[in-house]
């Protein structure tokens, strides 16, 4: 991993690697909405809500997998100091909550035909709501700490004890009698009919593209405003 610690090797690879991400996303998840919107039938139960499932899950899972992918970077930056640790954390954090937003905001469109509510506190939709929170107190300290030095670690600290939260969010439909419903899709098998599912892989797959062309810019953005500051400074300083 410390190969690519390096700034210039990692823009090598970053650069052609956000393209094809942005291309391989922007098409699948192009086929999983359409066929989301438009060609499955609507269910015998949840009728014409059920599309918004498409669209939630993978917008809970990459809110669930941006702050796993902001632990490891915070883990990087303490135990290993990798360079690029923080960078990639920074990167990371604002994506992670606009998904979880998303969420959050597709959770409630269904909730309310399904529930008869808006909103309700439930263990998984309060713990959802607490990891909204988490990004932006990771995003505040991030960036106070960045306007101190390169060597900041408390916003690191917080990202690994913010990942604390993942298996309550994960587990909270079992720990607790909620309204949410339990996992419909496992590892051996599904309660989903096939003709309503077959579009959710590809807006998952599109939708975890997408969020790697945008961290990946993000990356290549504060690096290449870290080289202009360094430039600007040494001319300063002639």
């Amino acid at each position: 991993m410390h190969r690519f610690a390096n700034p210039t090797r990692f823009l090598r690879i970053a650069r052609p690697a956000t393209t094809w991400l942005l291309a391989i996303g922007a098409v699948l998840t192009a086929v999983g909405v359409v066929g989301a919107l438009s060609v499955i039938p609507p269910d015998y139960l949840q009728g014409e809500t059920v599309r918004i499932l498409h669209i939630h899950v993978p917008a809970a899972w990459l809110g669930m997998g941006g702050w796993t992918g902001l632990a490891v970077a915070s883990l990087m930056q303490i135990v290993w100091r990798h360079p690029l640790a923080a960078v990639a954390g920074r990167a990371i954090a604002p994506v992670g909550a606009a998904f979880t937003a998303l969420c959050l905001l597709t959770g409630s469109i269904w909730g309310r035909p399904t529930w008869g509510t808006w909103w309700e506190w439930d263990g998984r939709l309060t713990s959802m709501l607490l990891l909204l929170f988490l990004y932006f107190g990771y995003i505040a300290l991030s960036a106070a700490e960045r306007e101190r030095g390169p060597d900041g670690r408390l916003a690191a600290i917080f990202g690994l004890v913010g990942a604390v939260n993942l298996p309550i969010i994960h587990f909270s439909v079992q720990w607790w009698n909620t309204l949410h419903q339990g996992e419909s899709i496992e590892l051996t098998g599904t309660s989903i009919a096939p003709e309503l599912l077959w579009p959710l892989p590809f807006t998952m797959l599109g939708f975890s593209a997408l969020f790697g062309a945008v961290v990946l810019m993000r990356m290549r953005t504060e690096l290449a405003e870290t080289k202009i500051e360094a430039r600007l400074r040494r001319t300063a300083s002639e």
